[in-house]
């Protein structure tokens, strides 16, 4: 009986462990994802060019800039016009929560339709 109040113990210990990570990590997420969005500071766009420097376009304020930032240094390269930036459309996927996410995966899974890529890989083969 000793052995058995002691699992339960651990098992109650360790749902609590898994619960507070998950609000934890829930409010990480929305805090970081509302400080990206009131900033002056937005990454549009990052390349690697080498192991360890990527080139990277940075919207500061209304202005566009060209970065090389390496592992010890960053320098400036230019400054670019907003009608030079090419943007991406939006993923279809990617329209907010993971359950979505995954729902959408799922549906298309099951041959409701085909998985974003893979089928351009099977016609390949």
């Amino acid at each position: 009986m000793n052995s058995f109040a002691q699992f339960m113990t651990v098992l109650l210990i360790f749902v609590i462990v898994l619960a507070v990570t998950y609000f934890v990590t829930r409010f990480i997420g929305v805090y970081h994802k509302t400080q990206g969005r009131t900033g002056n500071i937005e990454l549009i766009e990052s390349a690697r060019i080498s192991p360890s420097v990527y080139v990277q376009i940075v919207r500061v304020g209304n202005k566009y800039v060209a970065l090389s930032v390496g592992k010890d240094s960053s320098s400036f390269i230019c400054e670019l016009s907003e009608d030079e930036i090419k943007t991406k459309a939006p993923d279809s996927l990617s329209d907010g929560s993971f359950d979505s996410i995954l729902s959408k995966l799922k549906g298309r899974m099951n041959g409701d339709g085909p998985v974003s890529g893979l089928e351009d890989r099977q016609d390949e083969e």
